[in-house]
């Protein structure tokens, strides 16, 4: 999980260096695609093969699907790692092995937390859980500080990085995992997959292309392709939905959200995810665009200390989640994904508070109580859900609940960017162009470079680039020297955008605060606290003999007899 999630983030952080090295300008409107699937494409593919992947593991069995993964991530690194080609080409295949590992990452995913819920006896499930969650939340942040490091010496070695820790690990589960749980064999629903899939990576694609200049337009919503995919993504779903009750096996168990906790737990994790999903990319905006800039930061430096800034939120979940984890164990989830989700809708009303140019500490206190926030909510929430999964639906279960997590948080860059966007362009031409003409830009180039789509400029503001030089071009030829030096240096695209992003930051941190606020709602409804839950005799003791040895563990007891008994209890 931890080697998942650092390049998962990894390439956000060092995408200015990649496109240098493969010399192509992201800002261009004809590579803004490759530029968004750089960093969404991970996304899109584990949310869509993640509850298919599940369902193969409760069939095939969990460690074997798992393995698996972890060879086809090793495999993809590599080929990231030696990509020779340039241009556009490059661009082309940088994203197919993304999406392989992507496919990879999916194995890993839906298969690690059914994984440790068949490991652990219940009364351990959250401290196990916990720190998964730490492994996963600590991977996000130490891409960002690994990749601000290594991509300026060679932007290759990002990719290359996981490469031993994959070879090792791939070998190291062949050997050592093994499956506690119990294998349901049935047939595989294929149209429920087919729908599934054509329908979701509808609406994903959809809303990557939304945030996407069309005809003169700041965002592509109007785009009638755009419209037509989400209408018909939406009408597969529907469709989706209805195979699900007609099959034998279906790939989603519907029957599932009739259990309170599984069904409200999901809905809060839902809502966590949309919330705080495109969280990272605005407070990278913000540092990497404006602050760092601000305060005499080189372009060339700000990925390495954006990624450092931020550390306080990783410290705060570091702390929390193990905690909370164990504690929620003996207490019961509610009460902490409960205050986890409000403390988190709390940090979005102080980041909205917060002036563009804040003072660093204040910051920093804000981001620790993130961190601490979903650390309380994380671990206990995924608790919740898998204590009420039946042993035989584990894999499938925690699909969907990585399904969800992962729309939401492709559906959460959408709609971040969008309102960003939206907050931008309603006062960025004017003060663009009030800005260039006071430097003695004519004119007619002011008015033409004030109008270019804000996409671009949000973009530039993501990779720490002063997009002024690239947009102005032969405008700037004939100004003074220190005018020429005045625009394209630290000061004056920093400040011009400060302003205008307070619109956007405002709008979107309000969306985020809402989200909490029904995910900790949501929460509410789950399960009163209560005992741990029941397993049958033989997991337990399986369990138990899983932590006193690293070899497999004898089958101490005939699990067929008392799946029965323990799927009753889980349930």
């Amino acid at each position: 999980m931890l080697i998942a999630t650092i390049n998962s983030s990894i390439v956000l952080i060092a995408l200015p260096d990649i496109f240098k090295g493969i010399h192509l300008n992201p800002l261009e409107p004809s590579n803004t695609s490759y530029l968004l699937w750089m960093m969404m494409g991970f996304l899109v593919v584990t949310a869509v093969l993640v509850v298919s992947f599940g369902r193969l593991g409760d069939m095939f069995g969990r460690a074997r699907m798992y393995n698996m993964g972890f060879l086809v991530f090793t495999i993809s690194s590599i080929f990231l790692a030696i990509t020779w080609f340039d241009g556009a080409e490059a661009a082309i295949w940088l994203i197919f092995w993304r999406v392989i590992q992507g496919i990879g990452g999916a194995f890993l995913m839906a298969n690690s937390s059914a994984i440790l819920t068949d490991a652990f006896p219940a009364n351990q499930r959250g401290l196990a859980m916990g720190i998964n969650g730490v492994a996963a939340i600590a991977g996000s942040f130490l891409g960002l500080l690994i990749g601000g490091v290594l991509a300026p010496v060679q932007w290759h070695y990002i990719f290359l990085v996981s490469v031993p820790f994959g070879v090792i690990g791939t070998i190291w589960a062949y050997m050592k995992l093994h499956d506690l749980g119990e294998r349901k064999h049935a047939q595989m629903d294929w149209w429920g997959n087919i729908t599934f899939a054509v329908g979701l990576i509808a609406i994903l694609v959809a809303i990557t292309y939304g945030i996407q200049p069309y005809h003169g337009a700041n965002m592509g919503w109007g785009n009638p392709w755009v419209i037509g995919a989400l209408v018909g993504g939406a009408i597969m779903l529907a469709i989706f939905g209805v195979i699900e009750t007609k099959v034998e096996s279906p790939l989603f168990q519907l029957s599932l959200f009739k259990n309170r906790s599984f069904a409200f737990g999901n809905i809060a994790n839902l809502m966590a995810s949309i919330g705080r999903g495109g969280l990272q990319f605005i407070l990278i905006i913000w540092l990497q665009g404006i602050w760092l800039p601000q305060h005499g930061y080189d372009y060339s430096r700000t990925p390495l200390w954006a990624g450092i800034y931020m550390v306080p939120m990783t410290i705060g979940f570091l702390l929390s989640a193990p905690v909370a984890g164990a504690l929620s164990d003996r207490l019961g989830t509610k009460w902490f994904t409960t205050l986890g989700m409000l403390l988190t809708a709390g940090t979005f009303g102080a980041l909205i508070a917060l002036p563009v140019n804040f003072d660093y500490w204040v910051f920093a206190v804000i981001l620790l109580i993130n961190g601490v926030a979903m650390g309380l909510f994380a671990a206990p929430n995924r608790t919740e859900v898998m204590n009420s999964l039946p042993i035989t639906s584990r894999g499938s279960g925690a699909g969907m609940m990585t399904t969800f997590q992962n729309a939401a948080m492709v559906l959460s860059i959408g709609v971040f960017f969008s309102l960003m966007i939206a907050g931008l362009s309603a006062h960025l031409p004017s003060a663009m162009y009030g800005g260039l003409t006071q430097n003695g830009m004519p004119d007619q180039a002011a008015q033409g470079i004030a109008h270019i789509p804000t996409v671009g400029i949000l973009f530039a503001a993501f990779l720490g680039y002063n997009p002024i030089q690239q947009v102005a071009g032969q405008s700037m030829h004939g100004l003074p020297q220190a005018s020429v030096d005045h625009l394209t240096g630290l000061d004056f695209f920093p400040h011009l955008i400060s302003d205008p992003f307070s619109d956007g930051l405002t709008a979107a941190f309000t969306f985020a605060l809402i989200c909490c606020v029904l995910g900790a709602v949501a929460s509410l409804f789950t399960g009163k606290p209560k005992a741990p839950v029941a397993e049958s005799v033989g997991v337990e003791l399986a369990a138990v003999a899983g932590e006193a040895s690293m070899e497999a563990p004898a089958p101490l007891v005939d699990e067929s007899s008392s799946a029965k008994t323990g799927s009753r209890d889980l349930a």
